[in-house]
């Protein structure tokens, strides 16, 4: 007999069909002897309707009042719920997230989940009820007893918490496809449904915008171990296996505000090659990269920063015993890659051999502004120059000098209060992983490019603490290769992208600084194609082939970072469908058959 977690979102619980379909699947998993705790969400589309009754009163309420509004769409959910499996002679009480002791933040409309005080909960699963839980909510600890709901995703929230607080034997998460796909069905109707996808995959995915899970979601499951499994609600496949690592002990306490970091990356064995005034047209990195798989040599990062004129620049680093041939590729291909026809300039190959690479890294960092910031600050403190920063969703790396790296080191592991890891912290993979499992396609984000940054210890720390005070949360950043001496001063390019809908604060906060850089540039029409796969570690090729499908397009890649399990391009926001389709293509991750999205 298994302890069972199942969550069922709106579209899962849409009507009184659905609600009594679900129903039956509940009770026939408790007639297989299982023991359940179901978390619904709210109906179909009742969220949106509370949202519009309340714009309809007032164009800014306040968020304890939303709270309070929206919390009553899951608790009509687990009413009707629990009727309808009473009504099949299932014993079932509805419980709201104050009931079951979901304690919280008292921070309304985005609370993180404190604490589960599960009693309750167990009481009524041993009278063989099924406990069926209003998800997206909870109550806040402090004695005025507040209800709090935990923002966009909120239920498969709740649902992976109670599963991690339960110590349930694993968490069922039933949505309108069977299960996690390589992409977005609506755009690539033959999508492959994945039998398997690791944690720390899955986040990078969530975050990139796959809706299927919620990246808070799969972070605590990552940290608690929780096996999870991602369904239909419409058939008996068995879905997506979400692979989580063997967690660290860790206390329940303070569920959701763990450590954003888990641990300080540190690798001295790096060579920088940046090949500078570069043409800004497509096919030149598919050309580049191509040639270095080629000569069987892996890539570790790879930025390519905004264009300057009708050039750019890109920067890579490799392992030091294959830097002289990845140097001696780029040597032969420069002299052909010239910026225009009508000009003599060449670019330019720059090798540095004494550098290396320290990372911060957890699931944590997710949603928190303010980390990478921090790590620069750190580093700025201790008098240490950033060359090189590339980000993902779990991760920022740095580029230094070797001889700074004890410093680095020592001042990171004190800062966040982690230690030194001898091993890469995400990326665990799963035996026969391929080297791409999904690929992931963010319409809804803005390039922000600033302009001749002073090339000193403290600059990006000024820059992104500034962005962190105003809870602006940054996604790729990125720093160019190319230097250019103004006024005396060494500066370099720094471009980052960041959600939409907060450009205009972006370029707020970033006006209160004094001094620094020249100026800022925005754009808008940008789109974001990412590949993720914990396969491709040790895998050359993998980038090249990457950038080859959109050469093949005619796509110009307008912005290159990567991490050790994601390559992510900025393309032009108009060719970003044909993006993503290339890409799924180029990596055979089609399906046999079409999935087809329930509306």
């Amino acid at each position: 007999m298994a302890l069972i977690v199942q969550k069922y979102g709106g579209t899962s619980v849409g009507s009184v069909e659905r609600i009594q379909t679900v129903a039956q699947r509940i009770h026939h998993t408790t007639q297989e002897g299982n023991t359940v705790v179901v978390v619904v969400s709210a109906m179909g589309k009742t969220t949106d309707t509370l949202v519009n009754l309340a714009q309809e009163i007032t164009t800014n309420p306040s968020r304890r009042e939303m709270d309070m509004l929206l919390s009553t769409g899951e608790q009509v959910t687990i009413a009707l719920m629990t009727m309808a499996l009473q009504e099949r002679g299932q014993p079932a009480i509805s419980l709201t997230g104050a009931q079951v002791g979901i304690v919280t933040e008292a921070e309304h409309s985005r609370a993180r989940i404190l604490s589960i005080k599960p009693d309750r909960i167990k009481r009524h699963l041993d009278k063989g009820q099924v406990v069926v839980v209003a998800g997206f909510q909870g109550i806040s600890s402090q004695e005025e007893l507040e209800i709090t709901t935990l923002g966009r995703g909120g239920s498969d929230t709740s649902a992976v918490a109670l599963a991690a607080s339960l110590k349930a034997n694993f968490c069922e998460i039933y949505t309108d496809v069977p299960g996690i796909l390589t992409t977005d069905p609506r755009l690539v109707p033959e999508a492959r449904l994945m039998e398997e996808i690791t944690c720390d995959e899955m986040l990078e995915l969530a975050s990139l915008g796959a809706k299927v899970l919620h990246p808070r979601a799969v972070e605590i499951a990552r940290n608690y171990g929780v096996s999870l499994v991602v369904r239909s609600s419409w058939s008996d496949a068995p879905g997506t296996r979400v692979i989580s690592p063997i967690p660290k002990p860790r206390s329940l306490e303070g569920l959701e505000i763990t450590k954003a970091v888990d641990g300080v990356e540190f690798d001295v064995d790096q060579s920088k090659i940046a090949l500078l005034r570069v043409p800004d047209r497509p096919g030149i990195a598919a050309r580049l990269f191509g040639e270095i798989a080629h000569q069987k040599v892996d890539v570790d990062l790879i930025i390519q920063s905004i264009h300057e004129g009708n050039s750019n620049d890109i920067a890579f680093t490799v392992i030091k015993n294959v830097s002289r041939k990845a140097e001696a590729v780029a040597q032969a291909i420069a002299p052909v890659l010239r910026s225009h026809p009508s000009q003599s300039e060449e670019a330019e190959v720059l090798v540095e051999m004494g550098v290396a690479k320290i990372s911060i890294a957890g699931a944590g960092m997710i949603g928190r502004p303010g980390i990478a910031a921090k790590m620069f600050q750190t580093l700025a403190e201790a008098k240490i120059n950033i060359e090189m920063i590339s980000t993902s969703e779990v991760k920022v790396s740095c580029v230094i000098a070797q001889e700074e790296g004890d410093r680095a080191i020592e001042a990171l592991c004190k800062a966040f209060d982690v230690d030194l890891v001898p091993k890469p912290l995400v990326a665990e993979v799963v035996e026969a992983s391929p080297p791409v499992r999904g690929v992931a396609l963010d319409l809804k984000q803005a390039q922000i490019a600033i302009r001749h940054v002073k090339d000193k210890p403290g600059m990006a720390a000024s820059i992104f603490g500034v962005l962190a005070q105003r809870n602006i949360s940054v996604d790729t950043i990125i720093q160019s290769q190319r230097c250019r001496i103004l006024s005396g001063m060494p500066t370099r390019d720094i471009a980052f992208t960041v959600g939409e809908g907060e450009t205009d604060a972006a370029c707020q906060a970033l006006n209160t600084l004094a001094e620094g850089f020249d100026e800022v540039i925005v754009d808008k029409d940008i789109a974001k194609v990412s590949i993720v796969g914990a396969g491709m570690v040790g895998q050359p090729g993998i980038a090249a082939k990457f950038f080859e499908a959109l050469a093949k397009e005619n796509i110009n890649i307008k912005m290159i970072a990567t991490s050790e399990i994601k390559i992510s391009c900025v393309v032009p926001q108009e060719e970003g469908v044909k993006a993503l389709k290339a890409v799924h293509q180029a990596f055979e991750l089609a399906g046999i058959e079409t999935v087809e999205v329930p509306v």
